[in-house]
């Protein structure tokens, strides 16, 4: 480099400090396997740009990566560490901007790779990226977005890019490209180089749609293209004629409904939330965990539409979710939110944000379900991403609700107007060891009616704000709804229609299968967390309390059971040991600490346990199978592995239905084999000669079986419920079985100091029925009630001998 251009970077990196503020992502590049540091590391730019190498300079010592200004020797020949794709746009316009080094840099580095076998020089995309203003469709754009939208600018506007947008910008590193491979698969002449610039240039086009999303309708624009909607346009001229009342009268209705639904997306007001929201969080959690990011990054970058499918705990989801993709560097996406949430401000401001509102129920209103299938089918044919919640509402008792399905059943049909990119749902885990509604669900759950959302309610919350703990966003498994109709529905394409898309046979079928693996999905990418644990271990105690030393000890345990057996593959499990989690506990104020001479003791006030049972309702499925193999461990003396298996399958094929468990037949085997290998390890069982086997005969390890075993209790019972009544009094309708299973819930729940919601849930009583079922062990008649079937007495003997005597009685009597 020469001595007036480090002179110049030296100078210029003063007002660069001053007035460039970038987010890196990902910011833990180094902890990732995309960069070998054995090997020579290049960057690749799209703007041969002062301003944009010092800011890459400036995030690559960050990150303490080389610094791009720097050479790289390489057999005894200097090459330059940065290969820039764009010349500036001169300032004269009767200049040409003329071409980089890029290509022939690259060619010279591809050719060294043939002469040294042992070289992989890695070629890292580095993108900097001024604002995050999306481009508008009108002539009404303000400075940023005149900025921002300029493929190469001049110096001069580069110099006004960086004043207005230096604060809200982005360096994005990308996964390195390996040159060996590029030399071995493509060759090394400039063709292979001409390539990799191309493959670079495109990539860059597409990150920068990933950051500021396409192009932005105006409000107005999107009613007169909704209104211009054929399918909208015939049912306007349909209810004329059969209310009797003119088009222009349907055509106002029409767009009061619109003005109702639709959004009013402001970037600006994005970005002042994401200020506002990172001083919130600091104020209200120790910490958000965000996990499998990068599955986002992935998709945008390959185009896919992307549709969030959260579950759906609190109204801080909202907040939440939004902000975290905001913070990965993808454009924020538009949110159905219930209509309960548009009063005064937060409406206004949440539709500014992104949010689209939906009503509860629009059954039998079929002005108003048109115009939503149909603006959320230009969202997605207008390419924004979207997120909604499949629950329909906010849970309650802290399980996954049955799924609504009408969101998805919408979206499939905006697939068959003949999109051109896969949609593509990415279900979300949100988890939080302080859930601010908790205490308002069980009085609701209680009877209490709900009260309706208002700016006094923010007020009050606002007012309450104190520690919350941490927070989890975890991203699960991501599903193609193109490969998923290609293996549901093989000639689904026969159905699109460009124009008016029917509704096909197949659609509710296929939505509901589609609506189960988003709901398994979700589950299986659940995290583990203190709250949540401490609450499981002590419901499963007797009187809701353990010595803090034995509830520490049980903490380890079950955090190595997850270890060495995990429910899946995308579970996140806290690095600290029980301590640790039990402290961050106690410092919530979720359990109450007594002492006595012989040291303290944790237990669950009566407040505390209803509310503590919320957070256990969000793991409990991670550890129904472990909980299952322990139960029936502990009321055998000696038991074969294929007999236990057989058990297992058995129930876990009904509770599958309930907890949305993801495991097949042979996930479940293995699984189980997993189990028994750690109890074995931990010295909680073992195996006879013959195979066998039995609970060690210890006081305190059998206690440690029959802890586990007790987080499945209350499912075996409610199973125990259905099995008595249908055998003794069939036939019988299901909504009476329904009710009957009810009413002796209820009556255990006081008998047996049972304080759970869903214990004497009808509808959660209606699932199992229903898994009963379709499993074949209830029957119908030809008048439609429920029968015994052959197998039933198998199902009822697994459980009968798997509960406690006790309550075996209460519910015979």
């Amino acid at each position: 480099m020469s001595a007036i251009r480090s002179l110049f970077y030296f100078l210029l990196r003063f007002p660069i400090k001053l007035l460039v503020r970038s987010k890196i992502v990902p910011d833990n590049y180094l902890e990732s396997e995309e960069v070998k540091l054995e090997q020579p590391q290049f960057y690749v730019i799209r703007h041969q740009s002062a301003s944009d190498l010092l800011a890459l300079r400036k995030a690559c010592k960050a990150l303490k990566l080389p610094d791009p200004l720097s050479l790289v020797t390489i057999n005894g020949q200097k090459f330059s560490r940065l290969l820039c794709l764009e010349k500036p746009t001169p300032l004269f316009r009767w200049r040409k901007a003329g071409h980089t080094k890029a290509i022939t840099e690259g060619f010279e580095l591809l050719k060294q790779h043939s002469v040294d076998e042992k070289l992989d020089a890695q070629l890292i995309p580095a993108h900097v990226i001024w604002g995050r203003t999306p481009t508008k469709e009108h002539n009404n754009a303000s400075i940023g977005t005149v900025l921002a939208d300029q493929e190469s600018p001049s110096w001069l506007r580069k110099f006004f890019i960086v004043l207005f947008l230096g604060r809200n910008s982005i360096v994005r590193f990308s996964e390195a490209i390996s040159f060996r491979f590029m030399a071995d698969k493509h060759g090394t002449t400039q063709a292979s180089a001409q390539k990799l610039m191309r493959i670079a240039r495109f990539h860059f086009y597409r990150q920068t749609i990933a950051v500021t999303g396409p192009r932005l309708m105006h409000r107005q624009q999107m009613f007169a293209t909704l209104l211009a909607n054929p399918s909208i346009k015939r049912l306007i001229s349909d209810e004329a004629k059969s209310k009797a009342i003119s088009e222009e009268q349907v055509k106002k209705q029409a767009l009061v409904i619109m003005d109702e639904i639709a959004g009013d997306y402001r970037d600006s007001m994005v970005r002042l939330g994401a200020r506002i929201l990172t001083w919130l969080w600091n104020r209200l959690y120790s910490g958000i965990n965000i996990n499998n990011a990068k599955v986002l990054r992935d998709l945008a970058q390959e185009g896919h539409e992307i549709i969030y499918v959260p579950c759906h705990r609190s109204h801080m989801d909202y907040l939440l979710l939004t902000y975290v993709i905001f913070q990965e560097g993808l454009v924020t996406p538009r949110i159905a939110a219930g209509i309960n949430l548009n009063f005064w401000p937060a409406g206004p401001i949440f539709r500014k944000a992104g949010a689209f509102f939906i009503r509860r129920s629009f059954k039998g209103n079929r002005l108003y379900s048109t115009i939503f299938r149909e603006y959320l089918g230009l969202l997605f044919e207008r390419g924004y991403s979207v997120k909604y919640y499949s629950e329909g509402g906010r849970s309650r008792t802290g399980r996954l609700l049955p799924p609504k399905t009408g969101m998805l059943a919408m979206t499939i049909q905006s697939l068959l107007r003949g999109i051109d990119r896969p949609l593509t749902l990415v279900p979300v885990y949100l988890g939080y060891e302080h859930v601010m509604e908790v205490g308002t669900y069980h009085k609701e759950l209680s009877g209490s009616k709900k009260k309706k959302e208002s700016i006094f309610g923010v007020i009050k919350a606002i007012k309450n704000l104190r520690n919350y703990g941490k927070g989890y966003v975890n991203f699960g498994e991501p599903i193609n709804i193109n490969q998923f109709l290609n293996k549901q529905v093989p000639n689904w394409k026969d159905d699109i229609d460009h124009i008016d898309p029917q509704k096909p046979t197949w659609l509710t079928p296929s939505v509901n299968i589609l609506a189960d693996q988003v709901m398994t999905h979700i589950n299986q990418s659940a995290a583990i967390n203190g709250t949540a644990l401490v609450a499981l271990i002590l419901h499963a105690c007797d009187n809701k309390a353990l010595a803090k030393t034995e509830l520490i000890s049980q903490l380890d345990l079950f955090l190595n059971l997850q270890r060495n057996a995990p429910y899946s593959q995308q579970l996140t499990i806290p690095c600290e040991d029980g301590q640790q989690l039990l402290e961050e506990v106690i410092c919530l104020n979720k359990v109450t600490v007594n002492q006595d001479s012989y040291g303290d003791i944790i237990s669950l006030s009566e407040t505390a346990t209803l509310e503590m049972r919320y957070y256990r309702n969000n793991i409990l499925h991670s550890y129904i199978l472990p909980a299952l193999i322990c139960r029936v461990l502990e009321r055998q003396s000696k038991i074969n592995i294929d007999t236990l298996l057989e058990q297992v399958q058995r129930i876990i094929s009904l509770v599958k239905i309930d907890l949305f468990l993801w495991q097949s037949e042979n996930d479940v085997v293995e699984q189980t084999e997993q189990v028994i290998n750690f109890l074995l390890a931990e010295g909680l069982i073992r195996k006879s000669k013959s195979g066998a086997l039995s609970v060690v005969n210890n006081v305190d390890l059998t206690s440690n079986i029959r802890l586990i075993g007790e987080c499945i209790n209350e499912t075996l019972q409610r199973f125990t419920i259905i099995c008595s009544l249908i055998s003794r009094l069939s036939p019988i309708s299901k909504n009476d079985l329904e009710d009957k299973v009810v009413a002796i819930a209820k009556r255990l729940s006081v008998l047996n100091d049972i304080n759970a919601p869903e214990f004497i849930d009808k509808k959660a009583q209606g699932i199992l029925i229903k898994a009963m079922i379709e499993q074949g062990y209830i029957n119908k008649d030809e008048n439609d009630q429920l029968v015994d079937s052959s197998t039933l007495g198998l199902l009822k003997s697994s459980v009968t001998q798997l509960i406690d005597i006790e309550v075996l009685e209460s519910i015979v009597r």
